[in-house]
């Protein structure tokens, strides 16, 4: 038991990468207020262990369910990465947080950008459903593995949104000019990202 709970929170750690996500983070939350991006934070975190969840329970019988394989689940995941990352590269996310600021962002948006690209695919994407549903194989039944794997979902989830809450601060750190800077920069990594989801799903498929 030891062994296994510390292997998969280190393989989850690895996967889900929190420090990682902070700077997109704040990239993607320009011009939203301390109660916004706390409302965003909260809510990716939801999302995510909840679809880490349900693959920890269902795994491979969700996907065969829906249909969907996980190398389909890559490419699809990586294309719409692509967006965004051109979003942040030519400072539309940018433009679009400003006048958001300007008229108060809607609930609707928090929602939205919650979801996507936080909450999927970047906390709970390919990767890391990948590694949920090797893990609940691994644990072969057994509950007390089962119970340990999805406590160390809720583990990595929370270290994810404690990272989300101390990007206040860093942003705080960079400055206004500074983080556009910083997300035009990270536009480039995500798109690098986008890309590597694309390449592993065709080559899942060819393979």
């Amino acid at each position: 038991m030891p062994d296994f709970f510390q292997s998969a929170f280190v393989t989850l750690l690895v996967t889900l990468d929190p420090p990682g996500l902070a700077p997109i983070f704040i990239a993607l939350t320009l011009g939203m207020t301390k109660d916004e991006k706390h409302e965003v934070a909260i809510r990716a975190s939801i999302i995510a262990f909840t679809i880490l969840l349900v693959f920890a329970l269902g795994g491979t019988a969700v996907m065969a369910a829906l249909g969907i394989s996980l190398p389909a689940f890559r490419i699809a995941g990586g294309l719409l990465l692509f967006y965004t990352a051109f979003q942040m590269i030519f400072a539309e996310r940018g433009q679009r947080k400003k006048e958001l600021a300007a008229d108060a962002v809607t609930i609707d948006h928090i929602d939205n950008l919650a979801a996507f690209p936080l909450a999927i695919p970047l906390m709970s994407g390919p990767g890391s459903i990948t590694a949920v549903i090797l893990l609940a194989e691994r644990a072969g039944g057994n509950w007390k593995e089962q119970a340990g794997l999805i406590l160390v979902v809720a583990i990595i989830v929370l270290l994810c949104y404690i990272v989300f809450r101390l990007s206040e601060r860093v942003s705080r750190l960079f400055g206004t000019t500074g983080t556009l800077v910083l997300g035009r920069m990270l536009g480039v990594v995500l798109a690098a990202l986008a890309a590597q989801f694309v390449i592993d799903g065709i080559r899942a498929v060819n393979g």
